[in-house]
């Protein structure tokens, strides 16, 4: 992606107005009223097509993040039942689900916002409903303050404070420190971004026992150091993008050899924490093989990106991160039955 980006797709807070004005003028240049009921319903029933027309579905997964809001709910169920050592009641695991998913969801929303102007620049991302238009800001910002305030309340009421809080510092770090401040200005933007996702496992710790416990603390690490290598891959993946977004990645600063060196050293780094609990014999058997395995799998990918440092083998370095953490929490639960 070379040039200048079109003028056509730049996205500004006036456009619904300047479409409503051009819709009156059309209506008035057509000899009709505005104003009349069976225009205000139609227009009226656009917006809501908008919202919930076809496709509807797919827009709001992708608003919300729900696929993230499902990793980070996986975070936190993960360190409530190594924090219990047992597999928490149904009830109280559910609404900890809940309330996890509910936050990742309100952040994600607030995300999308606050970001209207930098996906309407990047080709992978200016299809998304805010910065195509399909959806008024102003709506999904009242979407996810709704949703964070509930899960806050929810948290705080049904389980206990403490993971109300944790909820609602890993919302301000995405949110205000991450999306907001540190994302447009400093190179460590997702360094300590990371550290929204390590709160999910607090939180998930929280529920079982509200003081900070052993298990929930590794996690957060596990969770805070994935965080950086996983997204510099898809910043390398995307380089053009965020080179025209202006946004301040690692790889579009100091190169892609260089960033490609710093995944690999934050990958040394949480497999080394990933084999703490085999060292002071913590786990079983199979998170033994388990952590071993993918935790080879995940450096040789990352050593694939220093050797050759191409779009390529950084794609596959992000798709392999997703594996490595995805299949690591899920074995830390099922190991606790070996």
């Amino acid at each position: 992606m070379c040039g200048e980006f079109p003028n056509d797709v730049n996205f500004s807070f006036d456009q619904p107005v300047r479409a409503k004005k051009l819709w009156r003028h059309n209506v008035y240049s057509s000899g009709g009223n505005p104003f009349s009921p069976s225009l205000v319903l139609k227009e009226a029933c656009g917006r809501l097509e908008n919202v919930m027309g076809p496709g509807w579905t797919n827009r709001w997964v992708d608003l919300l993040k729900l696929r993230i809001a499902l990793l980070i709910a996986l975070t936190g169920v993960t360190a409530a039942v190594l924090t219990a050592r047992a597999l928490p009641a149904l009830p109280a695991l559910t609404l900890l689900i809940l309330t996890l998913i509910l936050a990742s969801a309100g952040a994600g929303a607030l995300n999308h916002v606050l970001d209207i102007d930098i996906d309407a620049r990047m080709r992978r991302t200016r299809g998304r409903p805010l910065p195509a238009g399909e959806i008024r800001p102003w709506i999904v910002t009242t979407i996810g303050l709704t949703l964070t305030a509930f899960a806050l309340a929810l948290a705080a009421a049904t389980i206990n404070p403490m993971v109300s809080l944790h909820l609602f510092l890993g919302w301000f770090v995405y949110v205000i420190v991450y999306t907001a401040w540190l994302k447009r200005r400093s190179v460590v933007n997702i360094v300590i971004g990371g550290l929204a996702g390590s709160f999910a496992a607090l939180a998930g710790g929280a529920s079982v026992q509200p003081e900070l416990s052993f298990p929930s603390l590794l996690l957060a690490a596990i969770v805070f150091l994935w965080t950086p290598p996983h997204f510099w891959a898809l910043a390398i993946t995307h380089i053009e993008d965020y080179r025209l977004s202006g946004v301040p990645m690692l790889p579009t600063v100091h190169g892609i050899a260089s960033t490609a060196w710093w995944m690999l050293a934050h990958t040394v780094l949480l497999v080394t924490i990933s084999l703490i609990p085999l060292v002071i014999g913590a786990s079983g058997w199979l998170y033994c093989a388990a952590a071993t395995g993918l935790g080879a799998y995940y450096l040789w990918r990352n050593i694939q990106v220093v050797r050759e440092a191409s779009r390529d083998r950084a794609w596959s370095a992000f798709k392999a991160s997703l594996l490595y953490l995805t299949l690591l929490l899920a074995v830390m639960i099922v190991d606790l039955r070996f």
